[in-house]
């Protein structure tokens, strides 16, 4: 699989070791949670019964279905400015084939009137979740009201796309913990002044 990224390239070579995300895992050790939850969603088209709730229903056999031309976006606006470390996306060639994105842009903003393209994502035959970094010209997490996601092509010039999954997660600020680092539920309820 090969990821380009924004002016880096990233080349995943097919081999019998493979390495596989899990978007979950940085989630489950408190590095970052999940904040598409608090997000208003929105598409361009789909296909009836297969939208926003497919695509957030965290089933991999669903999938979002645009209908209608290129580029397909996917709208995620927050009620507050937002930090965003990371966006998965989750395809899989194998069964969508040209349905699946070829081109990916990522774009964000605070609203869709002043959107700019911060990272572009080339993906080759992609089947499993795809990892996409998101970070300001000084290598930080950006803080942003929105973020659009546009399919621009599709593999073998397809016309209509299938997402699987997107989750959206923001870093967990472990700076501001002045009691000390602790992992237990009992040590850590008396940590933060209510």
């Amino acid at each position: 699989m090969s990821v380009t990224s924004g002016d880096r390239m990233i080349e995943i070579v097919h081999s019998p070791v493979k390495t596989v995300l899990d978007p979950f895992r940085d989630e489950r050790k408190g590095i970052v949670r999940e904040v598409g939850n608090q997000a208003i969603w929105s598409l361009s088209s789909c296909k009836p019964g297969f939208g926003v709730d497919q695509l957030r229903d965290n089933c991999l056999d669903t999938y979002w279905q645009s209908d209608g031309q290129l580029p397909h976006l996917v709208n995620i606006q927050f009620r507050r400015k937002t930090t965003i470390k990371e966006i998965y996306i989750y395809t899989d060639y194998k069964l969508d084939e040209s349905y699946t994105p070829n081109r990916i842009s990522i774009r964000a903003g605070t609203n869709f009137n002043d959107l700019q393209e911060i990272e572009v994502v080339d993906l080759k035959e992609p089947v499993g979740w795809v990892k996409i970094p998101l970070k300001d010209m000084h290598d930080r997490p950006i803080r942003t009201f929105m973020i659009q996601i546009a399919v621009i092509s599709n593999h073998q010039n397809g016309r209509d796309t299938h997402m699987r999954q997107i989750k959206v997660h923001s870093p967990v600020d472990l700076t501001g913990n002045i009691m000390g680092d602790f992992v237990s539920v009992d040590m850590l309820q008396h940590t933060c002044i209510r």
